[in-house]
Protein backbone atom coordinates (compact mmCIF):
# COMPACT_ATOMS: atom_id res chain seq x y z
CA UNK A 1 0.00 0.00 0.00
CA UNK A 2 1.20 3.52 -0.78
CA UNK A 3 0.38 6.21 1.77
CA UNK A 4 -2.46 8.39 0.51
CA UNK A 5 -0.99 11.72 1.49
CA UNK A 6 0.65 14.73 -0.08
CA UNK A 7 3.03 16.29 2.40
CA UNK A 8 5.38 18.51 0.39
CA UNK A 9 4.91 20.42 -2.84
CA UNK A 10 8.18 21.66 -4.36
CA UNK A 11 8.19 24.39 -7.00
CA UNK A 12 11.21 24.70 -9.29
CA UNK A 13 12.50 28.23 -8.79
CA UNK A 14 14.15 29.97 -11.73
CA UNK A 15 14.91 32.99 -9.52
CA UNK A 16 14.66 31.83 -5.91
CA UNK A 17 15.07 35.26 -4.23
CA UNK A 18 12.31 36.82 -6.35
CA UNK A 19 9.92 33.89 -5.97
CA UNK A 20 10.61 33.67 -2.23
CA UNK A 21 9.92 37.39 -1.83
CA UNK A 22 6.53 36.96 -3.55
CA UNK A 23 5.44 34.30 -1.05
CA UNK A 24 6.82 36.35 1.84
CA UNK A 25 4.65 39.26 0.62
CA UNK A 26 1.63 36.97 0.94
CA UNK A 27 2.47 36.97 4.63
CA UNK A 28 3.20 33.26 4.67
CA UNK A 29 5.38 31.93 7.48
CA UNK A 30 8.59 30.14 6.56
CA UNK A 31 10.01 27.16 8.40
CA UNK A 32 13.26 27.38 10.31
CA UNK A 33 15.09 25.48 7.54
CA UNK A 34 14.47 28.21 4.97
CA UNK A 35 17.58 29.90 3.62
CA UNK A 36 18.80 31.81 0.59
CA UNK A 37 19.27 28.43 -1.15
CA UNK A 38 15.95 26.76 -0.26
CA UNK A 39 12.70 28.19 1.07
CA UNK A 40 9.88 26.30 2.78
CA UNK A 41 6.51 27.81 3.67
CA UNK A 42 3.96 26.45 6.14
CA UNK A 43 0.36 25.96 5.04
CA UNK A 44 -2.54 24.21 6.73
CA UNK A 45 -2.16 21.14 4.53
CA UNK A 46 1.27 20.69 2.97
CA UNK A 47 4.61 22.40 3.10
CA UNK A 48 5.41 24.40 -0.04
CA UNK A 49 9.08 24.53 -0.90
CA UNK A 50 10.98 26.58 -3.45
CA UNK A 51 14.05 24.82 -4.76
CA UNK A 52 16.39 26.04 -7.49
CA UNK A 53 15.53 24.71 -10.95
CA UNK A 54 19.08 23.44 -11.46
CA UNK A 55 18.90 21.34 -8.29
CA UNK A 56 15.60 19.78 -9.32
CA UNK A 57 17.07 18.95 -12.73
CA UNK A 58 20.06 17.29 -11.07
CA UNK A 59 17.94 15.39 -8.52
CA UNK A 60 15.30 14.20 -11.02
CA UNK A 61 17.41 13.82 -14.19
CA UNK A 62 14.74 15.86 -16.01
CA UNK A 63 15.63 18.91 -18.12
CA UNK A 64 13.18 21.74 -17.46
CA UNK A 65 12.48 24.56 -19.94
CA UNK A 66 15.02 27.38 -19.89
CA UNK A 67 12.34 29.91 -18.97
CA UNK A 68 9.28 29.49 -16.77
CA UNK A 69 6.17 28.20 -18.53
CA UNK A 70 2.65 27.85 -17.21
CA UNK A 71 2.34 24.62 -15.31
CA UNK A 72 -0.10 21.86 -16.16
CA UNK A 73 -1.64 21.95 -12.70
CA UNK A 74 -3.14 24.50 -10.38
CA UNK A 75 -2.54 24.95 -6.69
CA UNK A 76 -5.55 26.14 -4.69
CA UNK A 77 -5.95 28.42 -1.73
CA UNK A 78 -9.38 27.58 -0.35
CA UNK A 79 -10.93 30.34 1.73
CA UNK A 80 -13.81 30.46 4.19
CA UNK A 81 -16.14 32.98 2.53
CA UNK A 82 -16.93 34.28 -0.97
CA UNK A 83 -15.70 37.74 0.06
CA UNK A 84 -12.28 36.27 0.90
CA UNK A 85 -11.85 35.29 -2.76
CA UNK A 86 -12.13 38.97 -3.65
CA UNK A 87 -9.96 40.28 -0.81
CA UNK A 88 -7.24 37.68 -1.49
CA UNK A 89 -7.32 38.61 -5.19
CA UNK A 90 -6.81 42.27 -4.22
CA UNK A 91 -3.76 41.35 -2.12
CA UNK A 92 -2.32 39.41 -5.08
CA UNK A 93 -2.89 42.48 -7.26
CA UNK A 94 -1.10 44.73 -4.74
CA UNK A 95 1.98 42.51 -4.47
CA UNK A 96 2.40 42.11 -8.22
CA UNK A 97 0.97 38.68 -9.00
CA UNK A 98 -0.14 38.04 -12.58
CA UNK A 99 -3.91 38.27 -12.56
CA UNK A 100 -5.41 35.58 -14.78
CA UNK A 101 -9.14 35.59 -13.98
CA UNK A 102 -11.07 38.01 -11.80
CA UNK A 103 -13.30 36.68 -9.03
CA UNK A 104 -16.46 35.12 -10.45
CA UNK A 105 -19.28 32.96 -9.22
CA UNK A 106 -18.69 29.42 -10.41
CA UNK A 107 -21.38 27.31 -12.07
CA UNK A 108 -20.99 24.74 -9.28
CA UNK A 109 -22.03 27.27 -6.60
CA UNK A 110 -18.69 28.54 -5.34
CA UNK A 111 -16.55 31.57 -6.14
CA UNK A 112 -13.10 31.47 -7.77
CA UNK A 113 -10.30 33.61 -9.17
CA UNK A 114 -6.93 32.76 -10.71
CA UNK A 115 -3.45 34.26 -10.60
CA UNK A 116 0.11 33.22 -11.37
CA UNK A 117 3.18 33.78 -9.24
CA UNK A 118 6.25 35.46 -10.81
CA UNK A 119 7.29 32.16 -12.41
CA UNK A 120 3.90 31.29 -13.94
CA UNK A 121 2.77 28.74 -11.37
CA UNK A 122 -1.03 28.89 -11.57
CA UNK A 123 -2.99 29.40 -8.36
CA UNK A 124 -6.73 29.29 -7.78
CA UNK A 125 -8.41 31.19 -4.98
CA UNK A 126 -11.60 29.30 -4.21
CA UNK A 127 -14.57 29.31 -1.90
CA UNK A 128 -16.62 26.14 -1.98
CA UNK A 129 -19.79 26.13 0.14
CA UNK A 130 -19.41 22.40 0.85
CA UNK A 131 -15.72 22.43 1.87
CA UNK A 132 -14.84 20.92 5.21
CA UNK A 133 -11.60 21.69 7.05
CA UNK A 134 -9.96 20.01 10.03
CA UNK A 135 -8.87 21.84 13.19
CA UNK A 136 -5.60 22.91 11.51
CA UNK A 137 -7.41 24.39 8.51
CA UNK A 138 -6.50 21.56 6.12
CA UNK A 139 -9.22 20.66 3.63
CA UNK A 140 -10.58 17.18 4.29
CA UNK A 141 -13.51 17.12 1.85
CA UNK A 142 -15.66 19.18 -0.46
Amino acid sequence: MIHQRVSLLTIAAYNLPKLRAFYQKLGWEETEISSDAYAVFKTAGVLISLYPKENIEKDSSVKLPDTPEYSKMTIAINVDTPDEVDSTYEIIKQIGGSLLKEPTNAEWGGRTAYFADPEKNIWEIAWNPTSKFDERGAMISF
